[in-house]
């Protein structure tokens, strides 16, 4: 077989170009591709069946061509294409090699690099997105599995960094699931508008040739052509959208690490992680780190990066930015696989996440935050109007700070302190009246309301996201069966070649 080096093909010295480029200005390697080869390959194929239905290329061209192209498979795609050279093209050089310019040159015939590279980018960031939804989708059902042990594990909610009010980790843990959600359908949309082909689209006008774009496209397991040809090729918005997706998906993830990592800390006790996701320290034998968190929350700047690079490179007049695209697909791809594996490590953290129950219990009412309810308790049973009513609640709470009463063991003569400075009388609440408004597990459960912390309420939410996450599961197993049966239909098209009569 011929080498990159010994075979330049369009490119070689003496077609366009009289000087040989410069070694580090050589962008169409091969091994650049990366994710991307495989993608290259199946186009490869589905082209030249095409062109070999259409009456493009003669039978018996078409079947050295599939025929050398199967051979590909048995040696290894990806292997045998950094060895042939070329880039995007290695197909065409490899053919080459192998069969003669006569016939391998004719595997370009209609399209365009173009095309050819427009073609790898959808398909490879398809693969990608097979990946990341069924990791998205694993992750929401751990986070569903965590709400219903966790129905009745009060905690305090915060705002500010400050006590706000009692919840739940149930409840905080399907937040989190709805935040994974909407990824998901985002990423649903995404696969939408990128599984369009731009098959036969050439560089931005198509070919005068007939060939059949429909056909590849459903060969390639694309819905249908992309339905202009300029647009399939010059036009870059679905790479920024997918970056786009990717740092809104990173930025939630580690939002949750966020979380996580600070409830992990001594100071507050609330988790603990597996000791698989920690390490610790040259020095001090007590250190349980959690490298894991830490390694999660880093995805998030990656995703910015490489939101940041992607956008970057698309800039300038249409047409114009193209080598730029080569460094900044590789980000892409990168980030795909990084929140992909992520995401996994989210999973496995939150599956065996050791909760203390009793210490999370214990802060959400120490610290004021169920207090809310005792400025309801005040409207609903003395007839306050509500800004008194948080004026009272206020400087009860100012007063117990100052004489160095906690939450717990404050009051109703406490309140009635506050009340005679607000509106120059008692509060008017009795006791078991401001025992029940104190209490920050009853704060939770009287709040049944749709959406609300309450256990049953969760419970009631939690089965609609379920039913919500069997369906995206079931839509994740119909996009990759549908590109499965796109892949067997290609293979199948390839053998009807090879196994065709000779003509007579």
């Amino acid at each position: 077989m011929t080498t990159d080096h010994d075979h330049q093909g369009f490119r070689a010295t003496g077609v366009r170009l009289t000087e040989e480029q410069l070694p580090h200005l050589r962008s169409h390697r091969t091994e650049l591709l990366g994710d991307s080869l495989p993608a290259i390959h199946a186009f490869d194929k589905a082209h030249a069946v095409m062109l070999t239905d259409q009456g493009l290329l003669d039978p018996a061209t078409g079947r050295a061509i599939v025929a050398a192209l199967r051979e590909m498979d048995v040696r290894g795609v990806a292997e045998t294409r950094i060895a042939a050279g070329g880039g995007m093209h290695s197909g065409e050089q490899y053919l080459t090699a192998t069969l003669g310019p006569d016939t391998g040159g004719r595997i370009h015939l209609g399209r365009s690099s173009g095309d050819l590279i427009e073609v790898a980018r959808r398909m490879t960031i398809r693969w990608h997105l097979h990946a990341l939804l069924p990791a998205l989708t694993d992750l929401r059902g751990v986070l569903l599995d965590l709400a219903d042990a966790h129905t009745d594990t009060v905690m305090p909610g915060y705002t500010h960094g400050q006590h706000a009010q009692p919840t739940t980790f149930a409840h905080w843990a399907t937040m989190f699931e709805q935040a994974f959600a909407r990824d998901t359908e985002r990423l649903f949309g995404l696969y939408g508008r990128l599984n369009l082909s731009p098959a036969g689209a050439a560089i931005l006008t198509g070919s005068d040739l007939p060939v059949d774009r429909h056909r590849v496209a459903d060969l390639l397991g694309f819905d249908a052509p992309l339905p202009h040809t300029m647009d399939a090729i010059l036009s870059h918005d679905l790479e920024m959208e997918t970056a786009a997706l990717l740092a809104t998906t990173g930025a939630t993830l580690a939002r949750l690490a966020d979380d996580l990592y600070l409830w992990s800390t001594s100071e507050f006790g609330y988790v603990e992680l597996p000791d698989r996701y920690c390490g610790t320290s040259s020095i001090m034998p007590q250190k349980k780190n959690p490298d894991a968190l830490e390694d999660v929350k880093s995805v998030a700047t990656q995703a910015l990066a490489a939101l940041v690079g992607v956008i970057t490179a698309e800039r300038g007049p249409t047409g114009f930015p193209i080598l730029e695209r080569r460094y900044s697909q590789q980000a892409l791809w990168s980030m795909c696989g990084s929140i992909s594996g992520k995401l996994r490590d989210c999973a496995g953290i939150l599956a065996d996440l050791r909760v203390d129950r009793d210490r999370l219990a214990a802060q959400a009412g120490a610290h004021w935050a169920q207090v809310t309810d005792v400025a309801t308790a005040l409207v609903r049973h003395t007839g306050l109007d509500w800004r008194h009513a948080h004026q009272v609640v206020g400087v009860f709470v100012r007063l117990g700070i100052e004489r160095g009463v906690t939450a717990p063991a404050a009051t109703c003569a406490l309140l009635d302190d506050a009340a005679r400075q607000v509106l120059g009388r008692d509060s008017g609440l009795t006791p078991e009246q401001f025992a029940e408004a104190m209490d920050p597990h009853a704060f939770v459960v009287r709040r049944t309301l749709y959406g609300g912390p309450a256990p049953e309420a969760v419970r009631r939410e939690a089965a609609r996201f379920a039913e919500r996450l069997a369906a995206d599961r079931q839509r994740v197993g119909d996009l990759r069966q549908r590109v499965a049966r796109a892949e067997a239909a290609l293979e199948a098209a390839v053998d009807d070649i090879l196994t065709r009569d000779e003509p007579r």
